[in-house]
């Protein structure tokens, strides 16, 4: 049976410059960099102790382009302090956090190649 998602795809316009934001200004760790050809690089990242990882994808490899909603969500223990921290290193959110429906804080923050990502604070997690 299925053990556990291995990655998801995004797609940058830089995989170096990609690399770079999601190391230095998010804290992931690179897992993956690999030529696969002279047109194709893999390059994966994830936040320490995951599993699941984001793979950085170039545009050049199809008709797929960098930019827009992901539907991938990160968490964090402390919205408020982890978004002073991540705006401080200069990520765009949409919106300072706010309270959501469901009883958790929570805002959405882009990437320089204009991905959305929400990050979540999860209050009620397991109640």
């Amino acid at each position: 049976m299925l053990n556990h998602v291995h990655s998801t795809t995004i797609y940058v316009k830089d995989q170096d410059k990609a690399i770079a934001f999601y190391t230095n200004v998010l804290g992931l760790e690179k897992v993956i960099d690999a030529q696969m050809g002279p047109e194709m690089r893999f390059v994966t990242v994830v936040p320490p102790g995951a599993q699941t990882q984001i793979v950085l994808g170039a545009e050049s490899w199809g008709d797929r382009a960098a930019g827009g909603q992901t539907g991938i969500t990160f968490t964090t223990n402390d919205i408020d302090a982890t978004y002073k921290e991540l705006t401080a290193k200069g990520v765009r959110f949409k919106g300072a956090p706010e309270a959501m429906p469901w009883g958790d804080k929570a805002a959405w923050f882009y990437d320089p190649c204009d991905n959305e990502f929400f990050l979540n604070e999860e209050k009620n997690a397991g109640s």
